[in-house]
C-alpha cells in the first residue's frame, strides 16, 4: 500500500520503478511520484486482494475505528469482488488462527494482512515468539510449531499489538465486563491510573501528544461511574520505600538475594527472567509492582476499612487499574497477586469506555483531583512512567537516607534514544537503566552488568511511555513528547521525593508500621520461579486452591495425579476429578470480605525451594513430581 514510483537520476527510461516507500532510501536526483493514477490503481487492486482474505467482522472487531485497512477501504470505496473468502495459510499445513490462551494478548490470524510489523517488533525485542511460515498467498505469522501463545517465549510486552494495523493482534478485551459492573452499580468500584496513561490518553481524542490530561482523565472516570479514583503514583512512592530498604538490607547481608538488584516493576521483564534467565531470579527485587501494591492496599488497607465502615456491604470493592501495559493483565493473575485486581484496562481500552459513554473527553475541565487516601504522590512517583524514572526516584530517596548532597535530577538516566543508560553516583555506586528487552538481552550477554549496584529494566522502548497498551501512533517523536509531559509533572510537583509523601507516611504509621515489616512482606512482596519448574507448578496450584478454582487446579495435574494432604480430614485425592471435588466440595469456602486480608499460601523463599507458609501461618514442605508433559504427577504435603 505504500508503493511509490521512483525514477533514478540520469535514467533513460521514461517510467520509474514501483518501490515500497517504507524500505526505500531517498537519494539525490531521484524523481519520486507518490500518487499517480497507476499507483492508485495498484493500491485499489491490492486492497481488493486483502479484502477478499479478510472477514467482514468490522462491527464486532475490537480494532473498528482504529483499523488502517478499514480506513483505506472506506477511502477508496473498495467493494468485495469475489463471492467467497479465501482461506488462510495453506491447505497442506492448516494453522491455528484463533488463540485466546494468553492472559494478555489475543490473536485472530484470519484478520492478518501479512504486513510483517508484528514479526519485526518481536524480532527487535529479541524474543522471536512469532515468525512467518509458508510462502506466497499461504504466508502467515505464526508461533513455532503452531503452539498457543501461552506456551511460547512471549513475555506479553504487546509491542506486536502496538504495530498491528488491523485487529489480528489485540489486548485481551476486559473493558466490556468493567462496563457491566459500572452499569450494575451493585459493587463499590475503585480505579487506579498509571503514570504514563495521563500523558497519552489525550491522543485518542485529538489532543497534542504529551499533553498532561490528569484532571480530564479523573473527571472522565467519575462520569463513567467509578466511586473512587486513585493514583498509581501513590503506590510508586510506596514501591520506592520498600525497594530502597530491601537494597540496604541486601548490602548489609541481612536479606536473601544477590546484587546487583534488578527492579521488579515491569511484568514483561519478570516474564523474560522466569522463562529465559532463571539464574537471575536471586537478583530480582521482591517488591511487587506499583499496580499490585495498590491493589493489595486498596483491598486490605485503610481505604477498604473506610469503605466497609461507610456502607452496609460486606462484598469487596471491584478494583480496576488503567495501565499503559498489556503484561499488567498477565501480572494480575500471577500467584500471590491473583484476586487483588479485578480487571486491568489499557489506555486504549479506557478510551473505548469513554467513547461508548459519549463523554466529550477533550472538552472536560482539567481540574479533577484524586480521592484520598491513595491519591497523593510525588514527582518521583510520576517519572516511573519513563525509562530511568524508577532508578532516579530510588536515587532521590537513597541520597536523603545516606545524607548525601546532590542534584535531584539525573539527566544521565533520562531519554529514549539510548537502550542502556549508566550513571555513577558519588556515595552510592554505578547504576544502569535499560530500555527495551532487546537492550537488556544485549547487556546480559556479557558480564558487564555485574559491576552495577542496581539495574532498572523496562521491557518496552522508552519504558511505560512506549507500552503495548498505549495509543498507536506513527509519530517518530511520540516517546520524546510523552516523556516531556511526564517530566513536566515532576518539575511542577509540590514534593519530588517518594519518602516525603504524607499519605505514604500515614500508611506506615497506621497500618504497615515500617518498610519490610511482617505485614509489608505479606502484602507488598512476592516470589519468583523458573517457568515449568516444580516450584512454579506448585505456586500456581496453591494459588488456584486459595481461589477455590477447582478447574484451574485440576488442569495443572495429570489424569492420575495423587495429592496427599497428610491430614486426617482430607487424606489423599487420586485423579484430576477427585482433586477438583476436594477443592470444590470439601475445602471450606473462603468469602472475601471488604477490609479483611485474603488468606493465601506463600512460598517461604523468594528464590527457590518448595517450603510454604499456609493461610493459617503454619509451615509445610511440598514434594512435587512432574510427568513428561510438565503436569503434576504427585504432590505430597508434610508439616515442618
Amino acid at each position: 500500500m505504500c508503493l511509490v514510483n521512483v525514477k533514478e537520476a540520469n535514467a533513460t527510461a521514461t517510467a520509474g520503478k514501483l518501490l515500497p516507500a517504507c524500505r526505500t532510501k531517498v537519494e539525490e536526483g531521484q524523481e519520486v511520484t507518490t500518487n499517480s493514477e497507476d499507483i492508485k490503481a495498484f493500491r485499489r487492486r491490492d486492497l481488493q486482494f486483502l479484502l477478499n482474505r479478510h472477514p467482514n467482522d468490522c462491527m464486532r472487531c475490537e480494532a473498528a475505528g482504529n483499523c488502517k485497512l478499514q480506513s483505506l477501504v472506506q477511502e477508496e470505496c473498495v467493494e468485495d469482488m469475489w463471492p467467497t473468502k479465501t482461506s488462510r495459510g495453506s491447505d497442506e499445513h492448516p494453522h491455528l488462527l484463533l488463540d485466546h490462551t494468553s492472559p494478555s494478548i489475543w490473536r485472530d490470524m484470519s484478520k492478518c494482512i501479512e504486513c510483517g510489523l508484528c514479526v519485526d517488533a518481536c524480532s527487535a525485542q529479541k524474543i522471536n515468539a512469532i515468525g512467518f511460515a509458508e510462502r506466497g498467498s499461504g504466508m502467515l505469522p505464526i508461533t513455532a510449531f503452531d503452539k498457543p501463545l501461552s506456551e511460547t517465549g512471549c513475555i506479553s510486552c504487546g509491542q506486536c499489538i502496538l504495530r498491528c494495523p488491523v485487529g489480528a493482534l489485540i489486548e485481551r478485551p476486559d473493558w466490556h465486563r468493567v462496563l457491566d459492573v459500572l452499569d450494575d452499580r451493585k459493587r463499590t468500584t475503585i480505579v487506579q491510573t498509571a503514570p504514563a496513561t495521563r500523558v497519552a490518553i489525550g491522543e485518542e481524542f485529538g489532543l497534542e501528544p504529551g499533553s498532561v490530561s490528569t484532571g480530564r482523565m479523573i473527571n472522565a472516570l467519575r462520569e463513567l461511574g467509578f466511586d473512587y479514583v486513585t493514583d498509581t503514583n501513590f503506590s510508586a512512592d510506596l514501591t520506592i520505600m520498600e525497594e530502597a530498604h530491601e537494597l540496604l538490607q541486601r548490602l548489609q547481608g541481612k536479606r536473601e538475594g544477590a546484587l546487583p538488584l534488578f527492579t521488579s516493576c515491569c511484568p514483561g521483564w519478570i516474564n523474560y527472567v522466569e522463562i529465559n534467565r532463571p539464574d537471575l531470579i536471586p537478583h530480582l527485587s521482591t517488591t511487587k509492582s506499583p499496580q499490585q501494591m495498590h491493589g493489595a492496599i486498596a483491598r486490605n488497607g485503610p481505604m477498604a476499612k473506610q469503605i466497609a465502615a461507610q456502607t452496609s456491604e460486606s462484598e469487596e470493592p471491584y478494583i480496576v487499574s488503567i495501565m499503559p501495559c498489556t503484561a499488567k493483565k498477565d501480572e494480575s493473575v500471577r500467584p500471590g497477586n491473583r484476586g487483588d485486581i479485578d480487571a486491568v484496562l489499557t489506555t486504549r481500552e479506557l478510551a473505548k469506555l469513554i467513547r461508548h459513554r459519549d463523554i466529550p473527553f477533550a472538552s472536560l475541565s482539567n481540574d479533577g483531583e484524586y480521592d484520598s487516601p491513595m491519591g497523593e504522590s510525588s514527582g518521583a512517583g510520576a517519572i516511573f512512567g519513563a525509562s530511568g524514572g524508577v532508578l532516579e526516584a530510588a536515587l532521590r530517596t537513597a541520597a536523603d537516607t545516606l545524607g548525601l548532597d546532590g542534584s535531584i535530577e539525573h539527566e544521565q538516566l533520562r531519554g529514549v534514544d539510548r537502550g542502556i543508560k549508566v550513571a555513577s553516583i558519588k556515595g552510592v555506586g554505578s547504576v544502569a537503566a535499560v530500555s527495551s528487552i532487546g537492550s537488556a538481552i544485549e547487556l546480559l550477554n556479557t558480564d558487564h552488568w555485574k559491576k552495577f549496584l542496581m539495574i532498572e529494566v523496562m521491557a518496552c522502548p522508552g519504558g511505560c511511555l512506549g507500552g503495548g497498551g498505549e495509543p498507536k501512533s506513527d509519530d517518530k517523536d511520540i516517546l520524546k513528547r510523552r516523556m516531556a509531559g511526564i517530566y513536566s509533572i515532576d518539575k511542577n510537583a509540590p514534593i519530588r521525593k517518594s519518602h516525603e509523601n504524607k499519605e505514604v507516611q500515614q500508611l506506615y504509621k497506621d497500618f504497615l508500621s515500617f518498610p519490610l515489616s511482617e505485614i509489608s512482606e505479606r502484602l507488598l512482596h512476592t516470589s519468583y520461579a523458573p517457568r515449568g519448574s516444580p516450584r512454579e507448578k506448585l505456586s500456581r496450584f496453591l494459588s488456584a486452591v486459595d481461589a477455590r478454582d477447582d478447574e484451574g487446579a485440576a488442569n495443572l495435574c495429570s489424569d492420575k495425579c495423587v495429592w496427599n494432604t497428610n491430614t486426617e480430614k482430607f487424606g489423599a485425592a487420586c485423579g484430576k476429578d477427585d482433586i477438583a471435588c476436594l477443592i470444590r466440595g470439601k475445602l471450606p469456602l473462603v468469602e472475601r470480605k471488604c477490609g479483611e486480608e485474603f488468606p493465601r499460601h506463600r512460598l517461604i523463599s523468594s528464590v527457590d525451594g518448595t517450603d510454604v507458609i499456609g493461610p493459617d501461618g503454619s509451615k509445610h514442605h511440598f514434594e512435587i513430581v512432574l510427568d513428561d508433559k510438565g503436569l503434576i504427577k504427585e504432590l505430597t504435603r508434610t508439616p515442618l
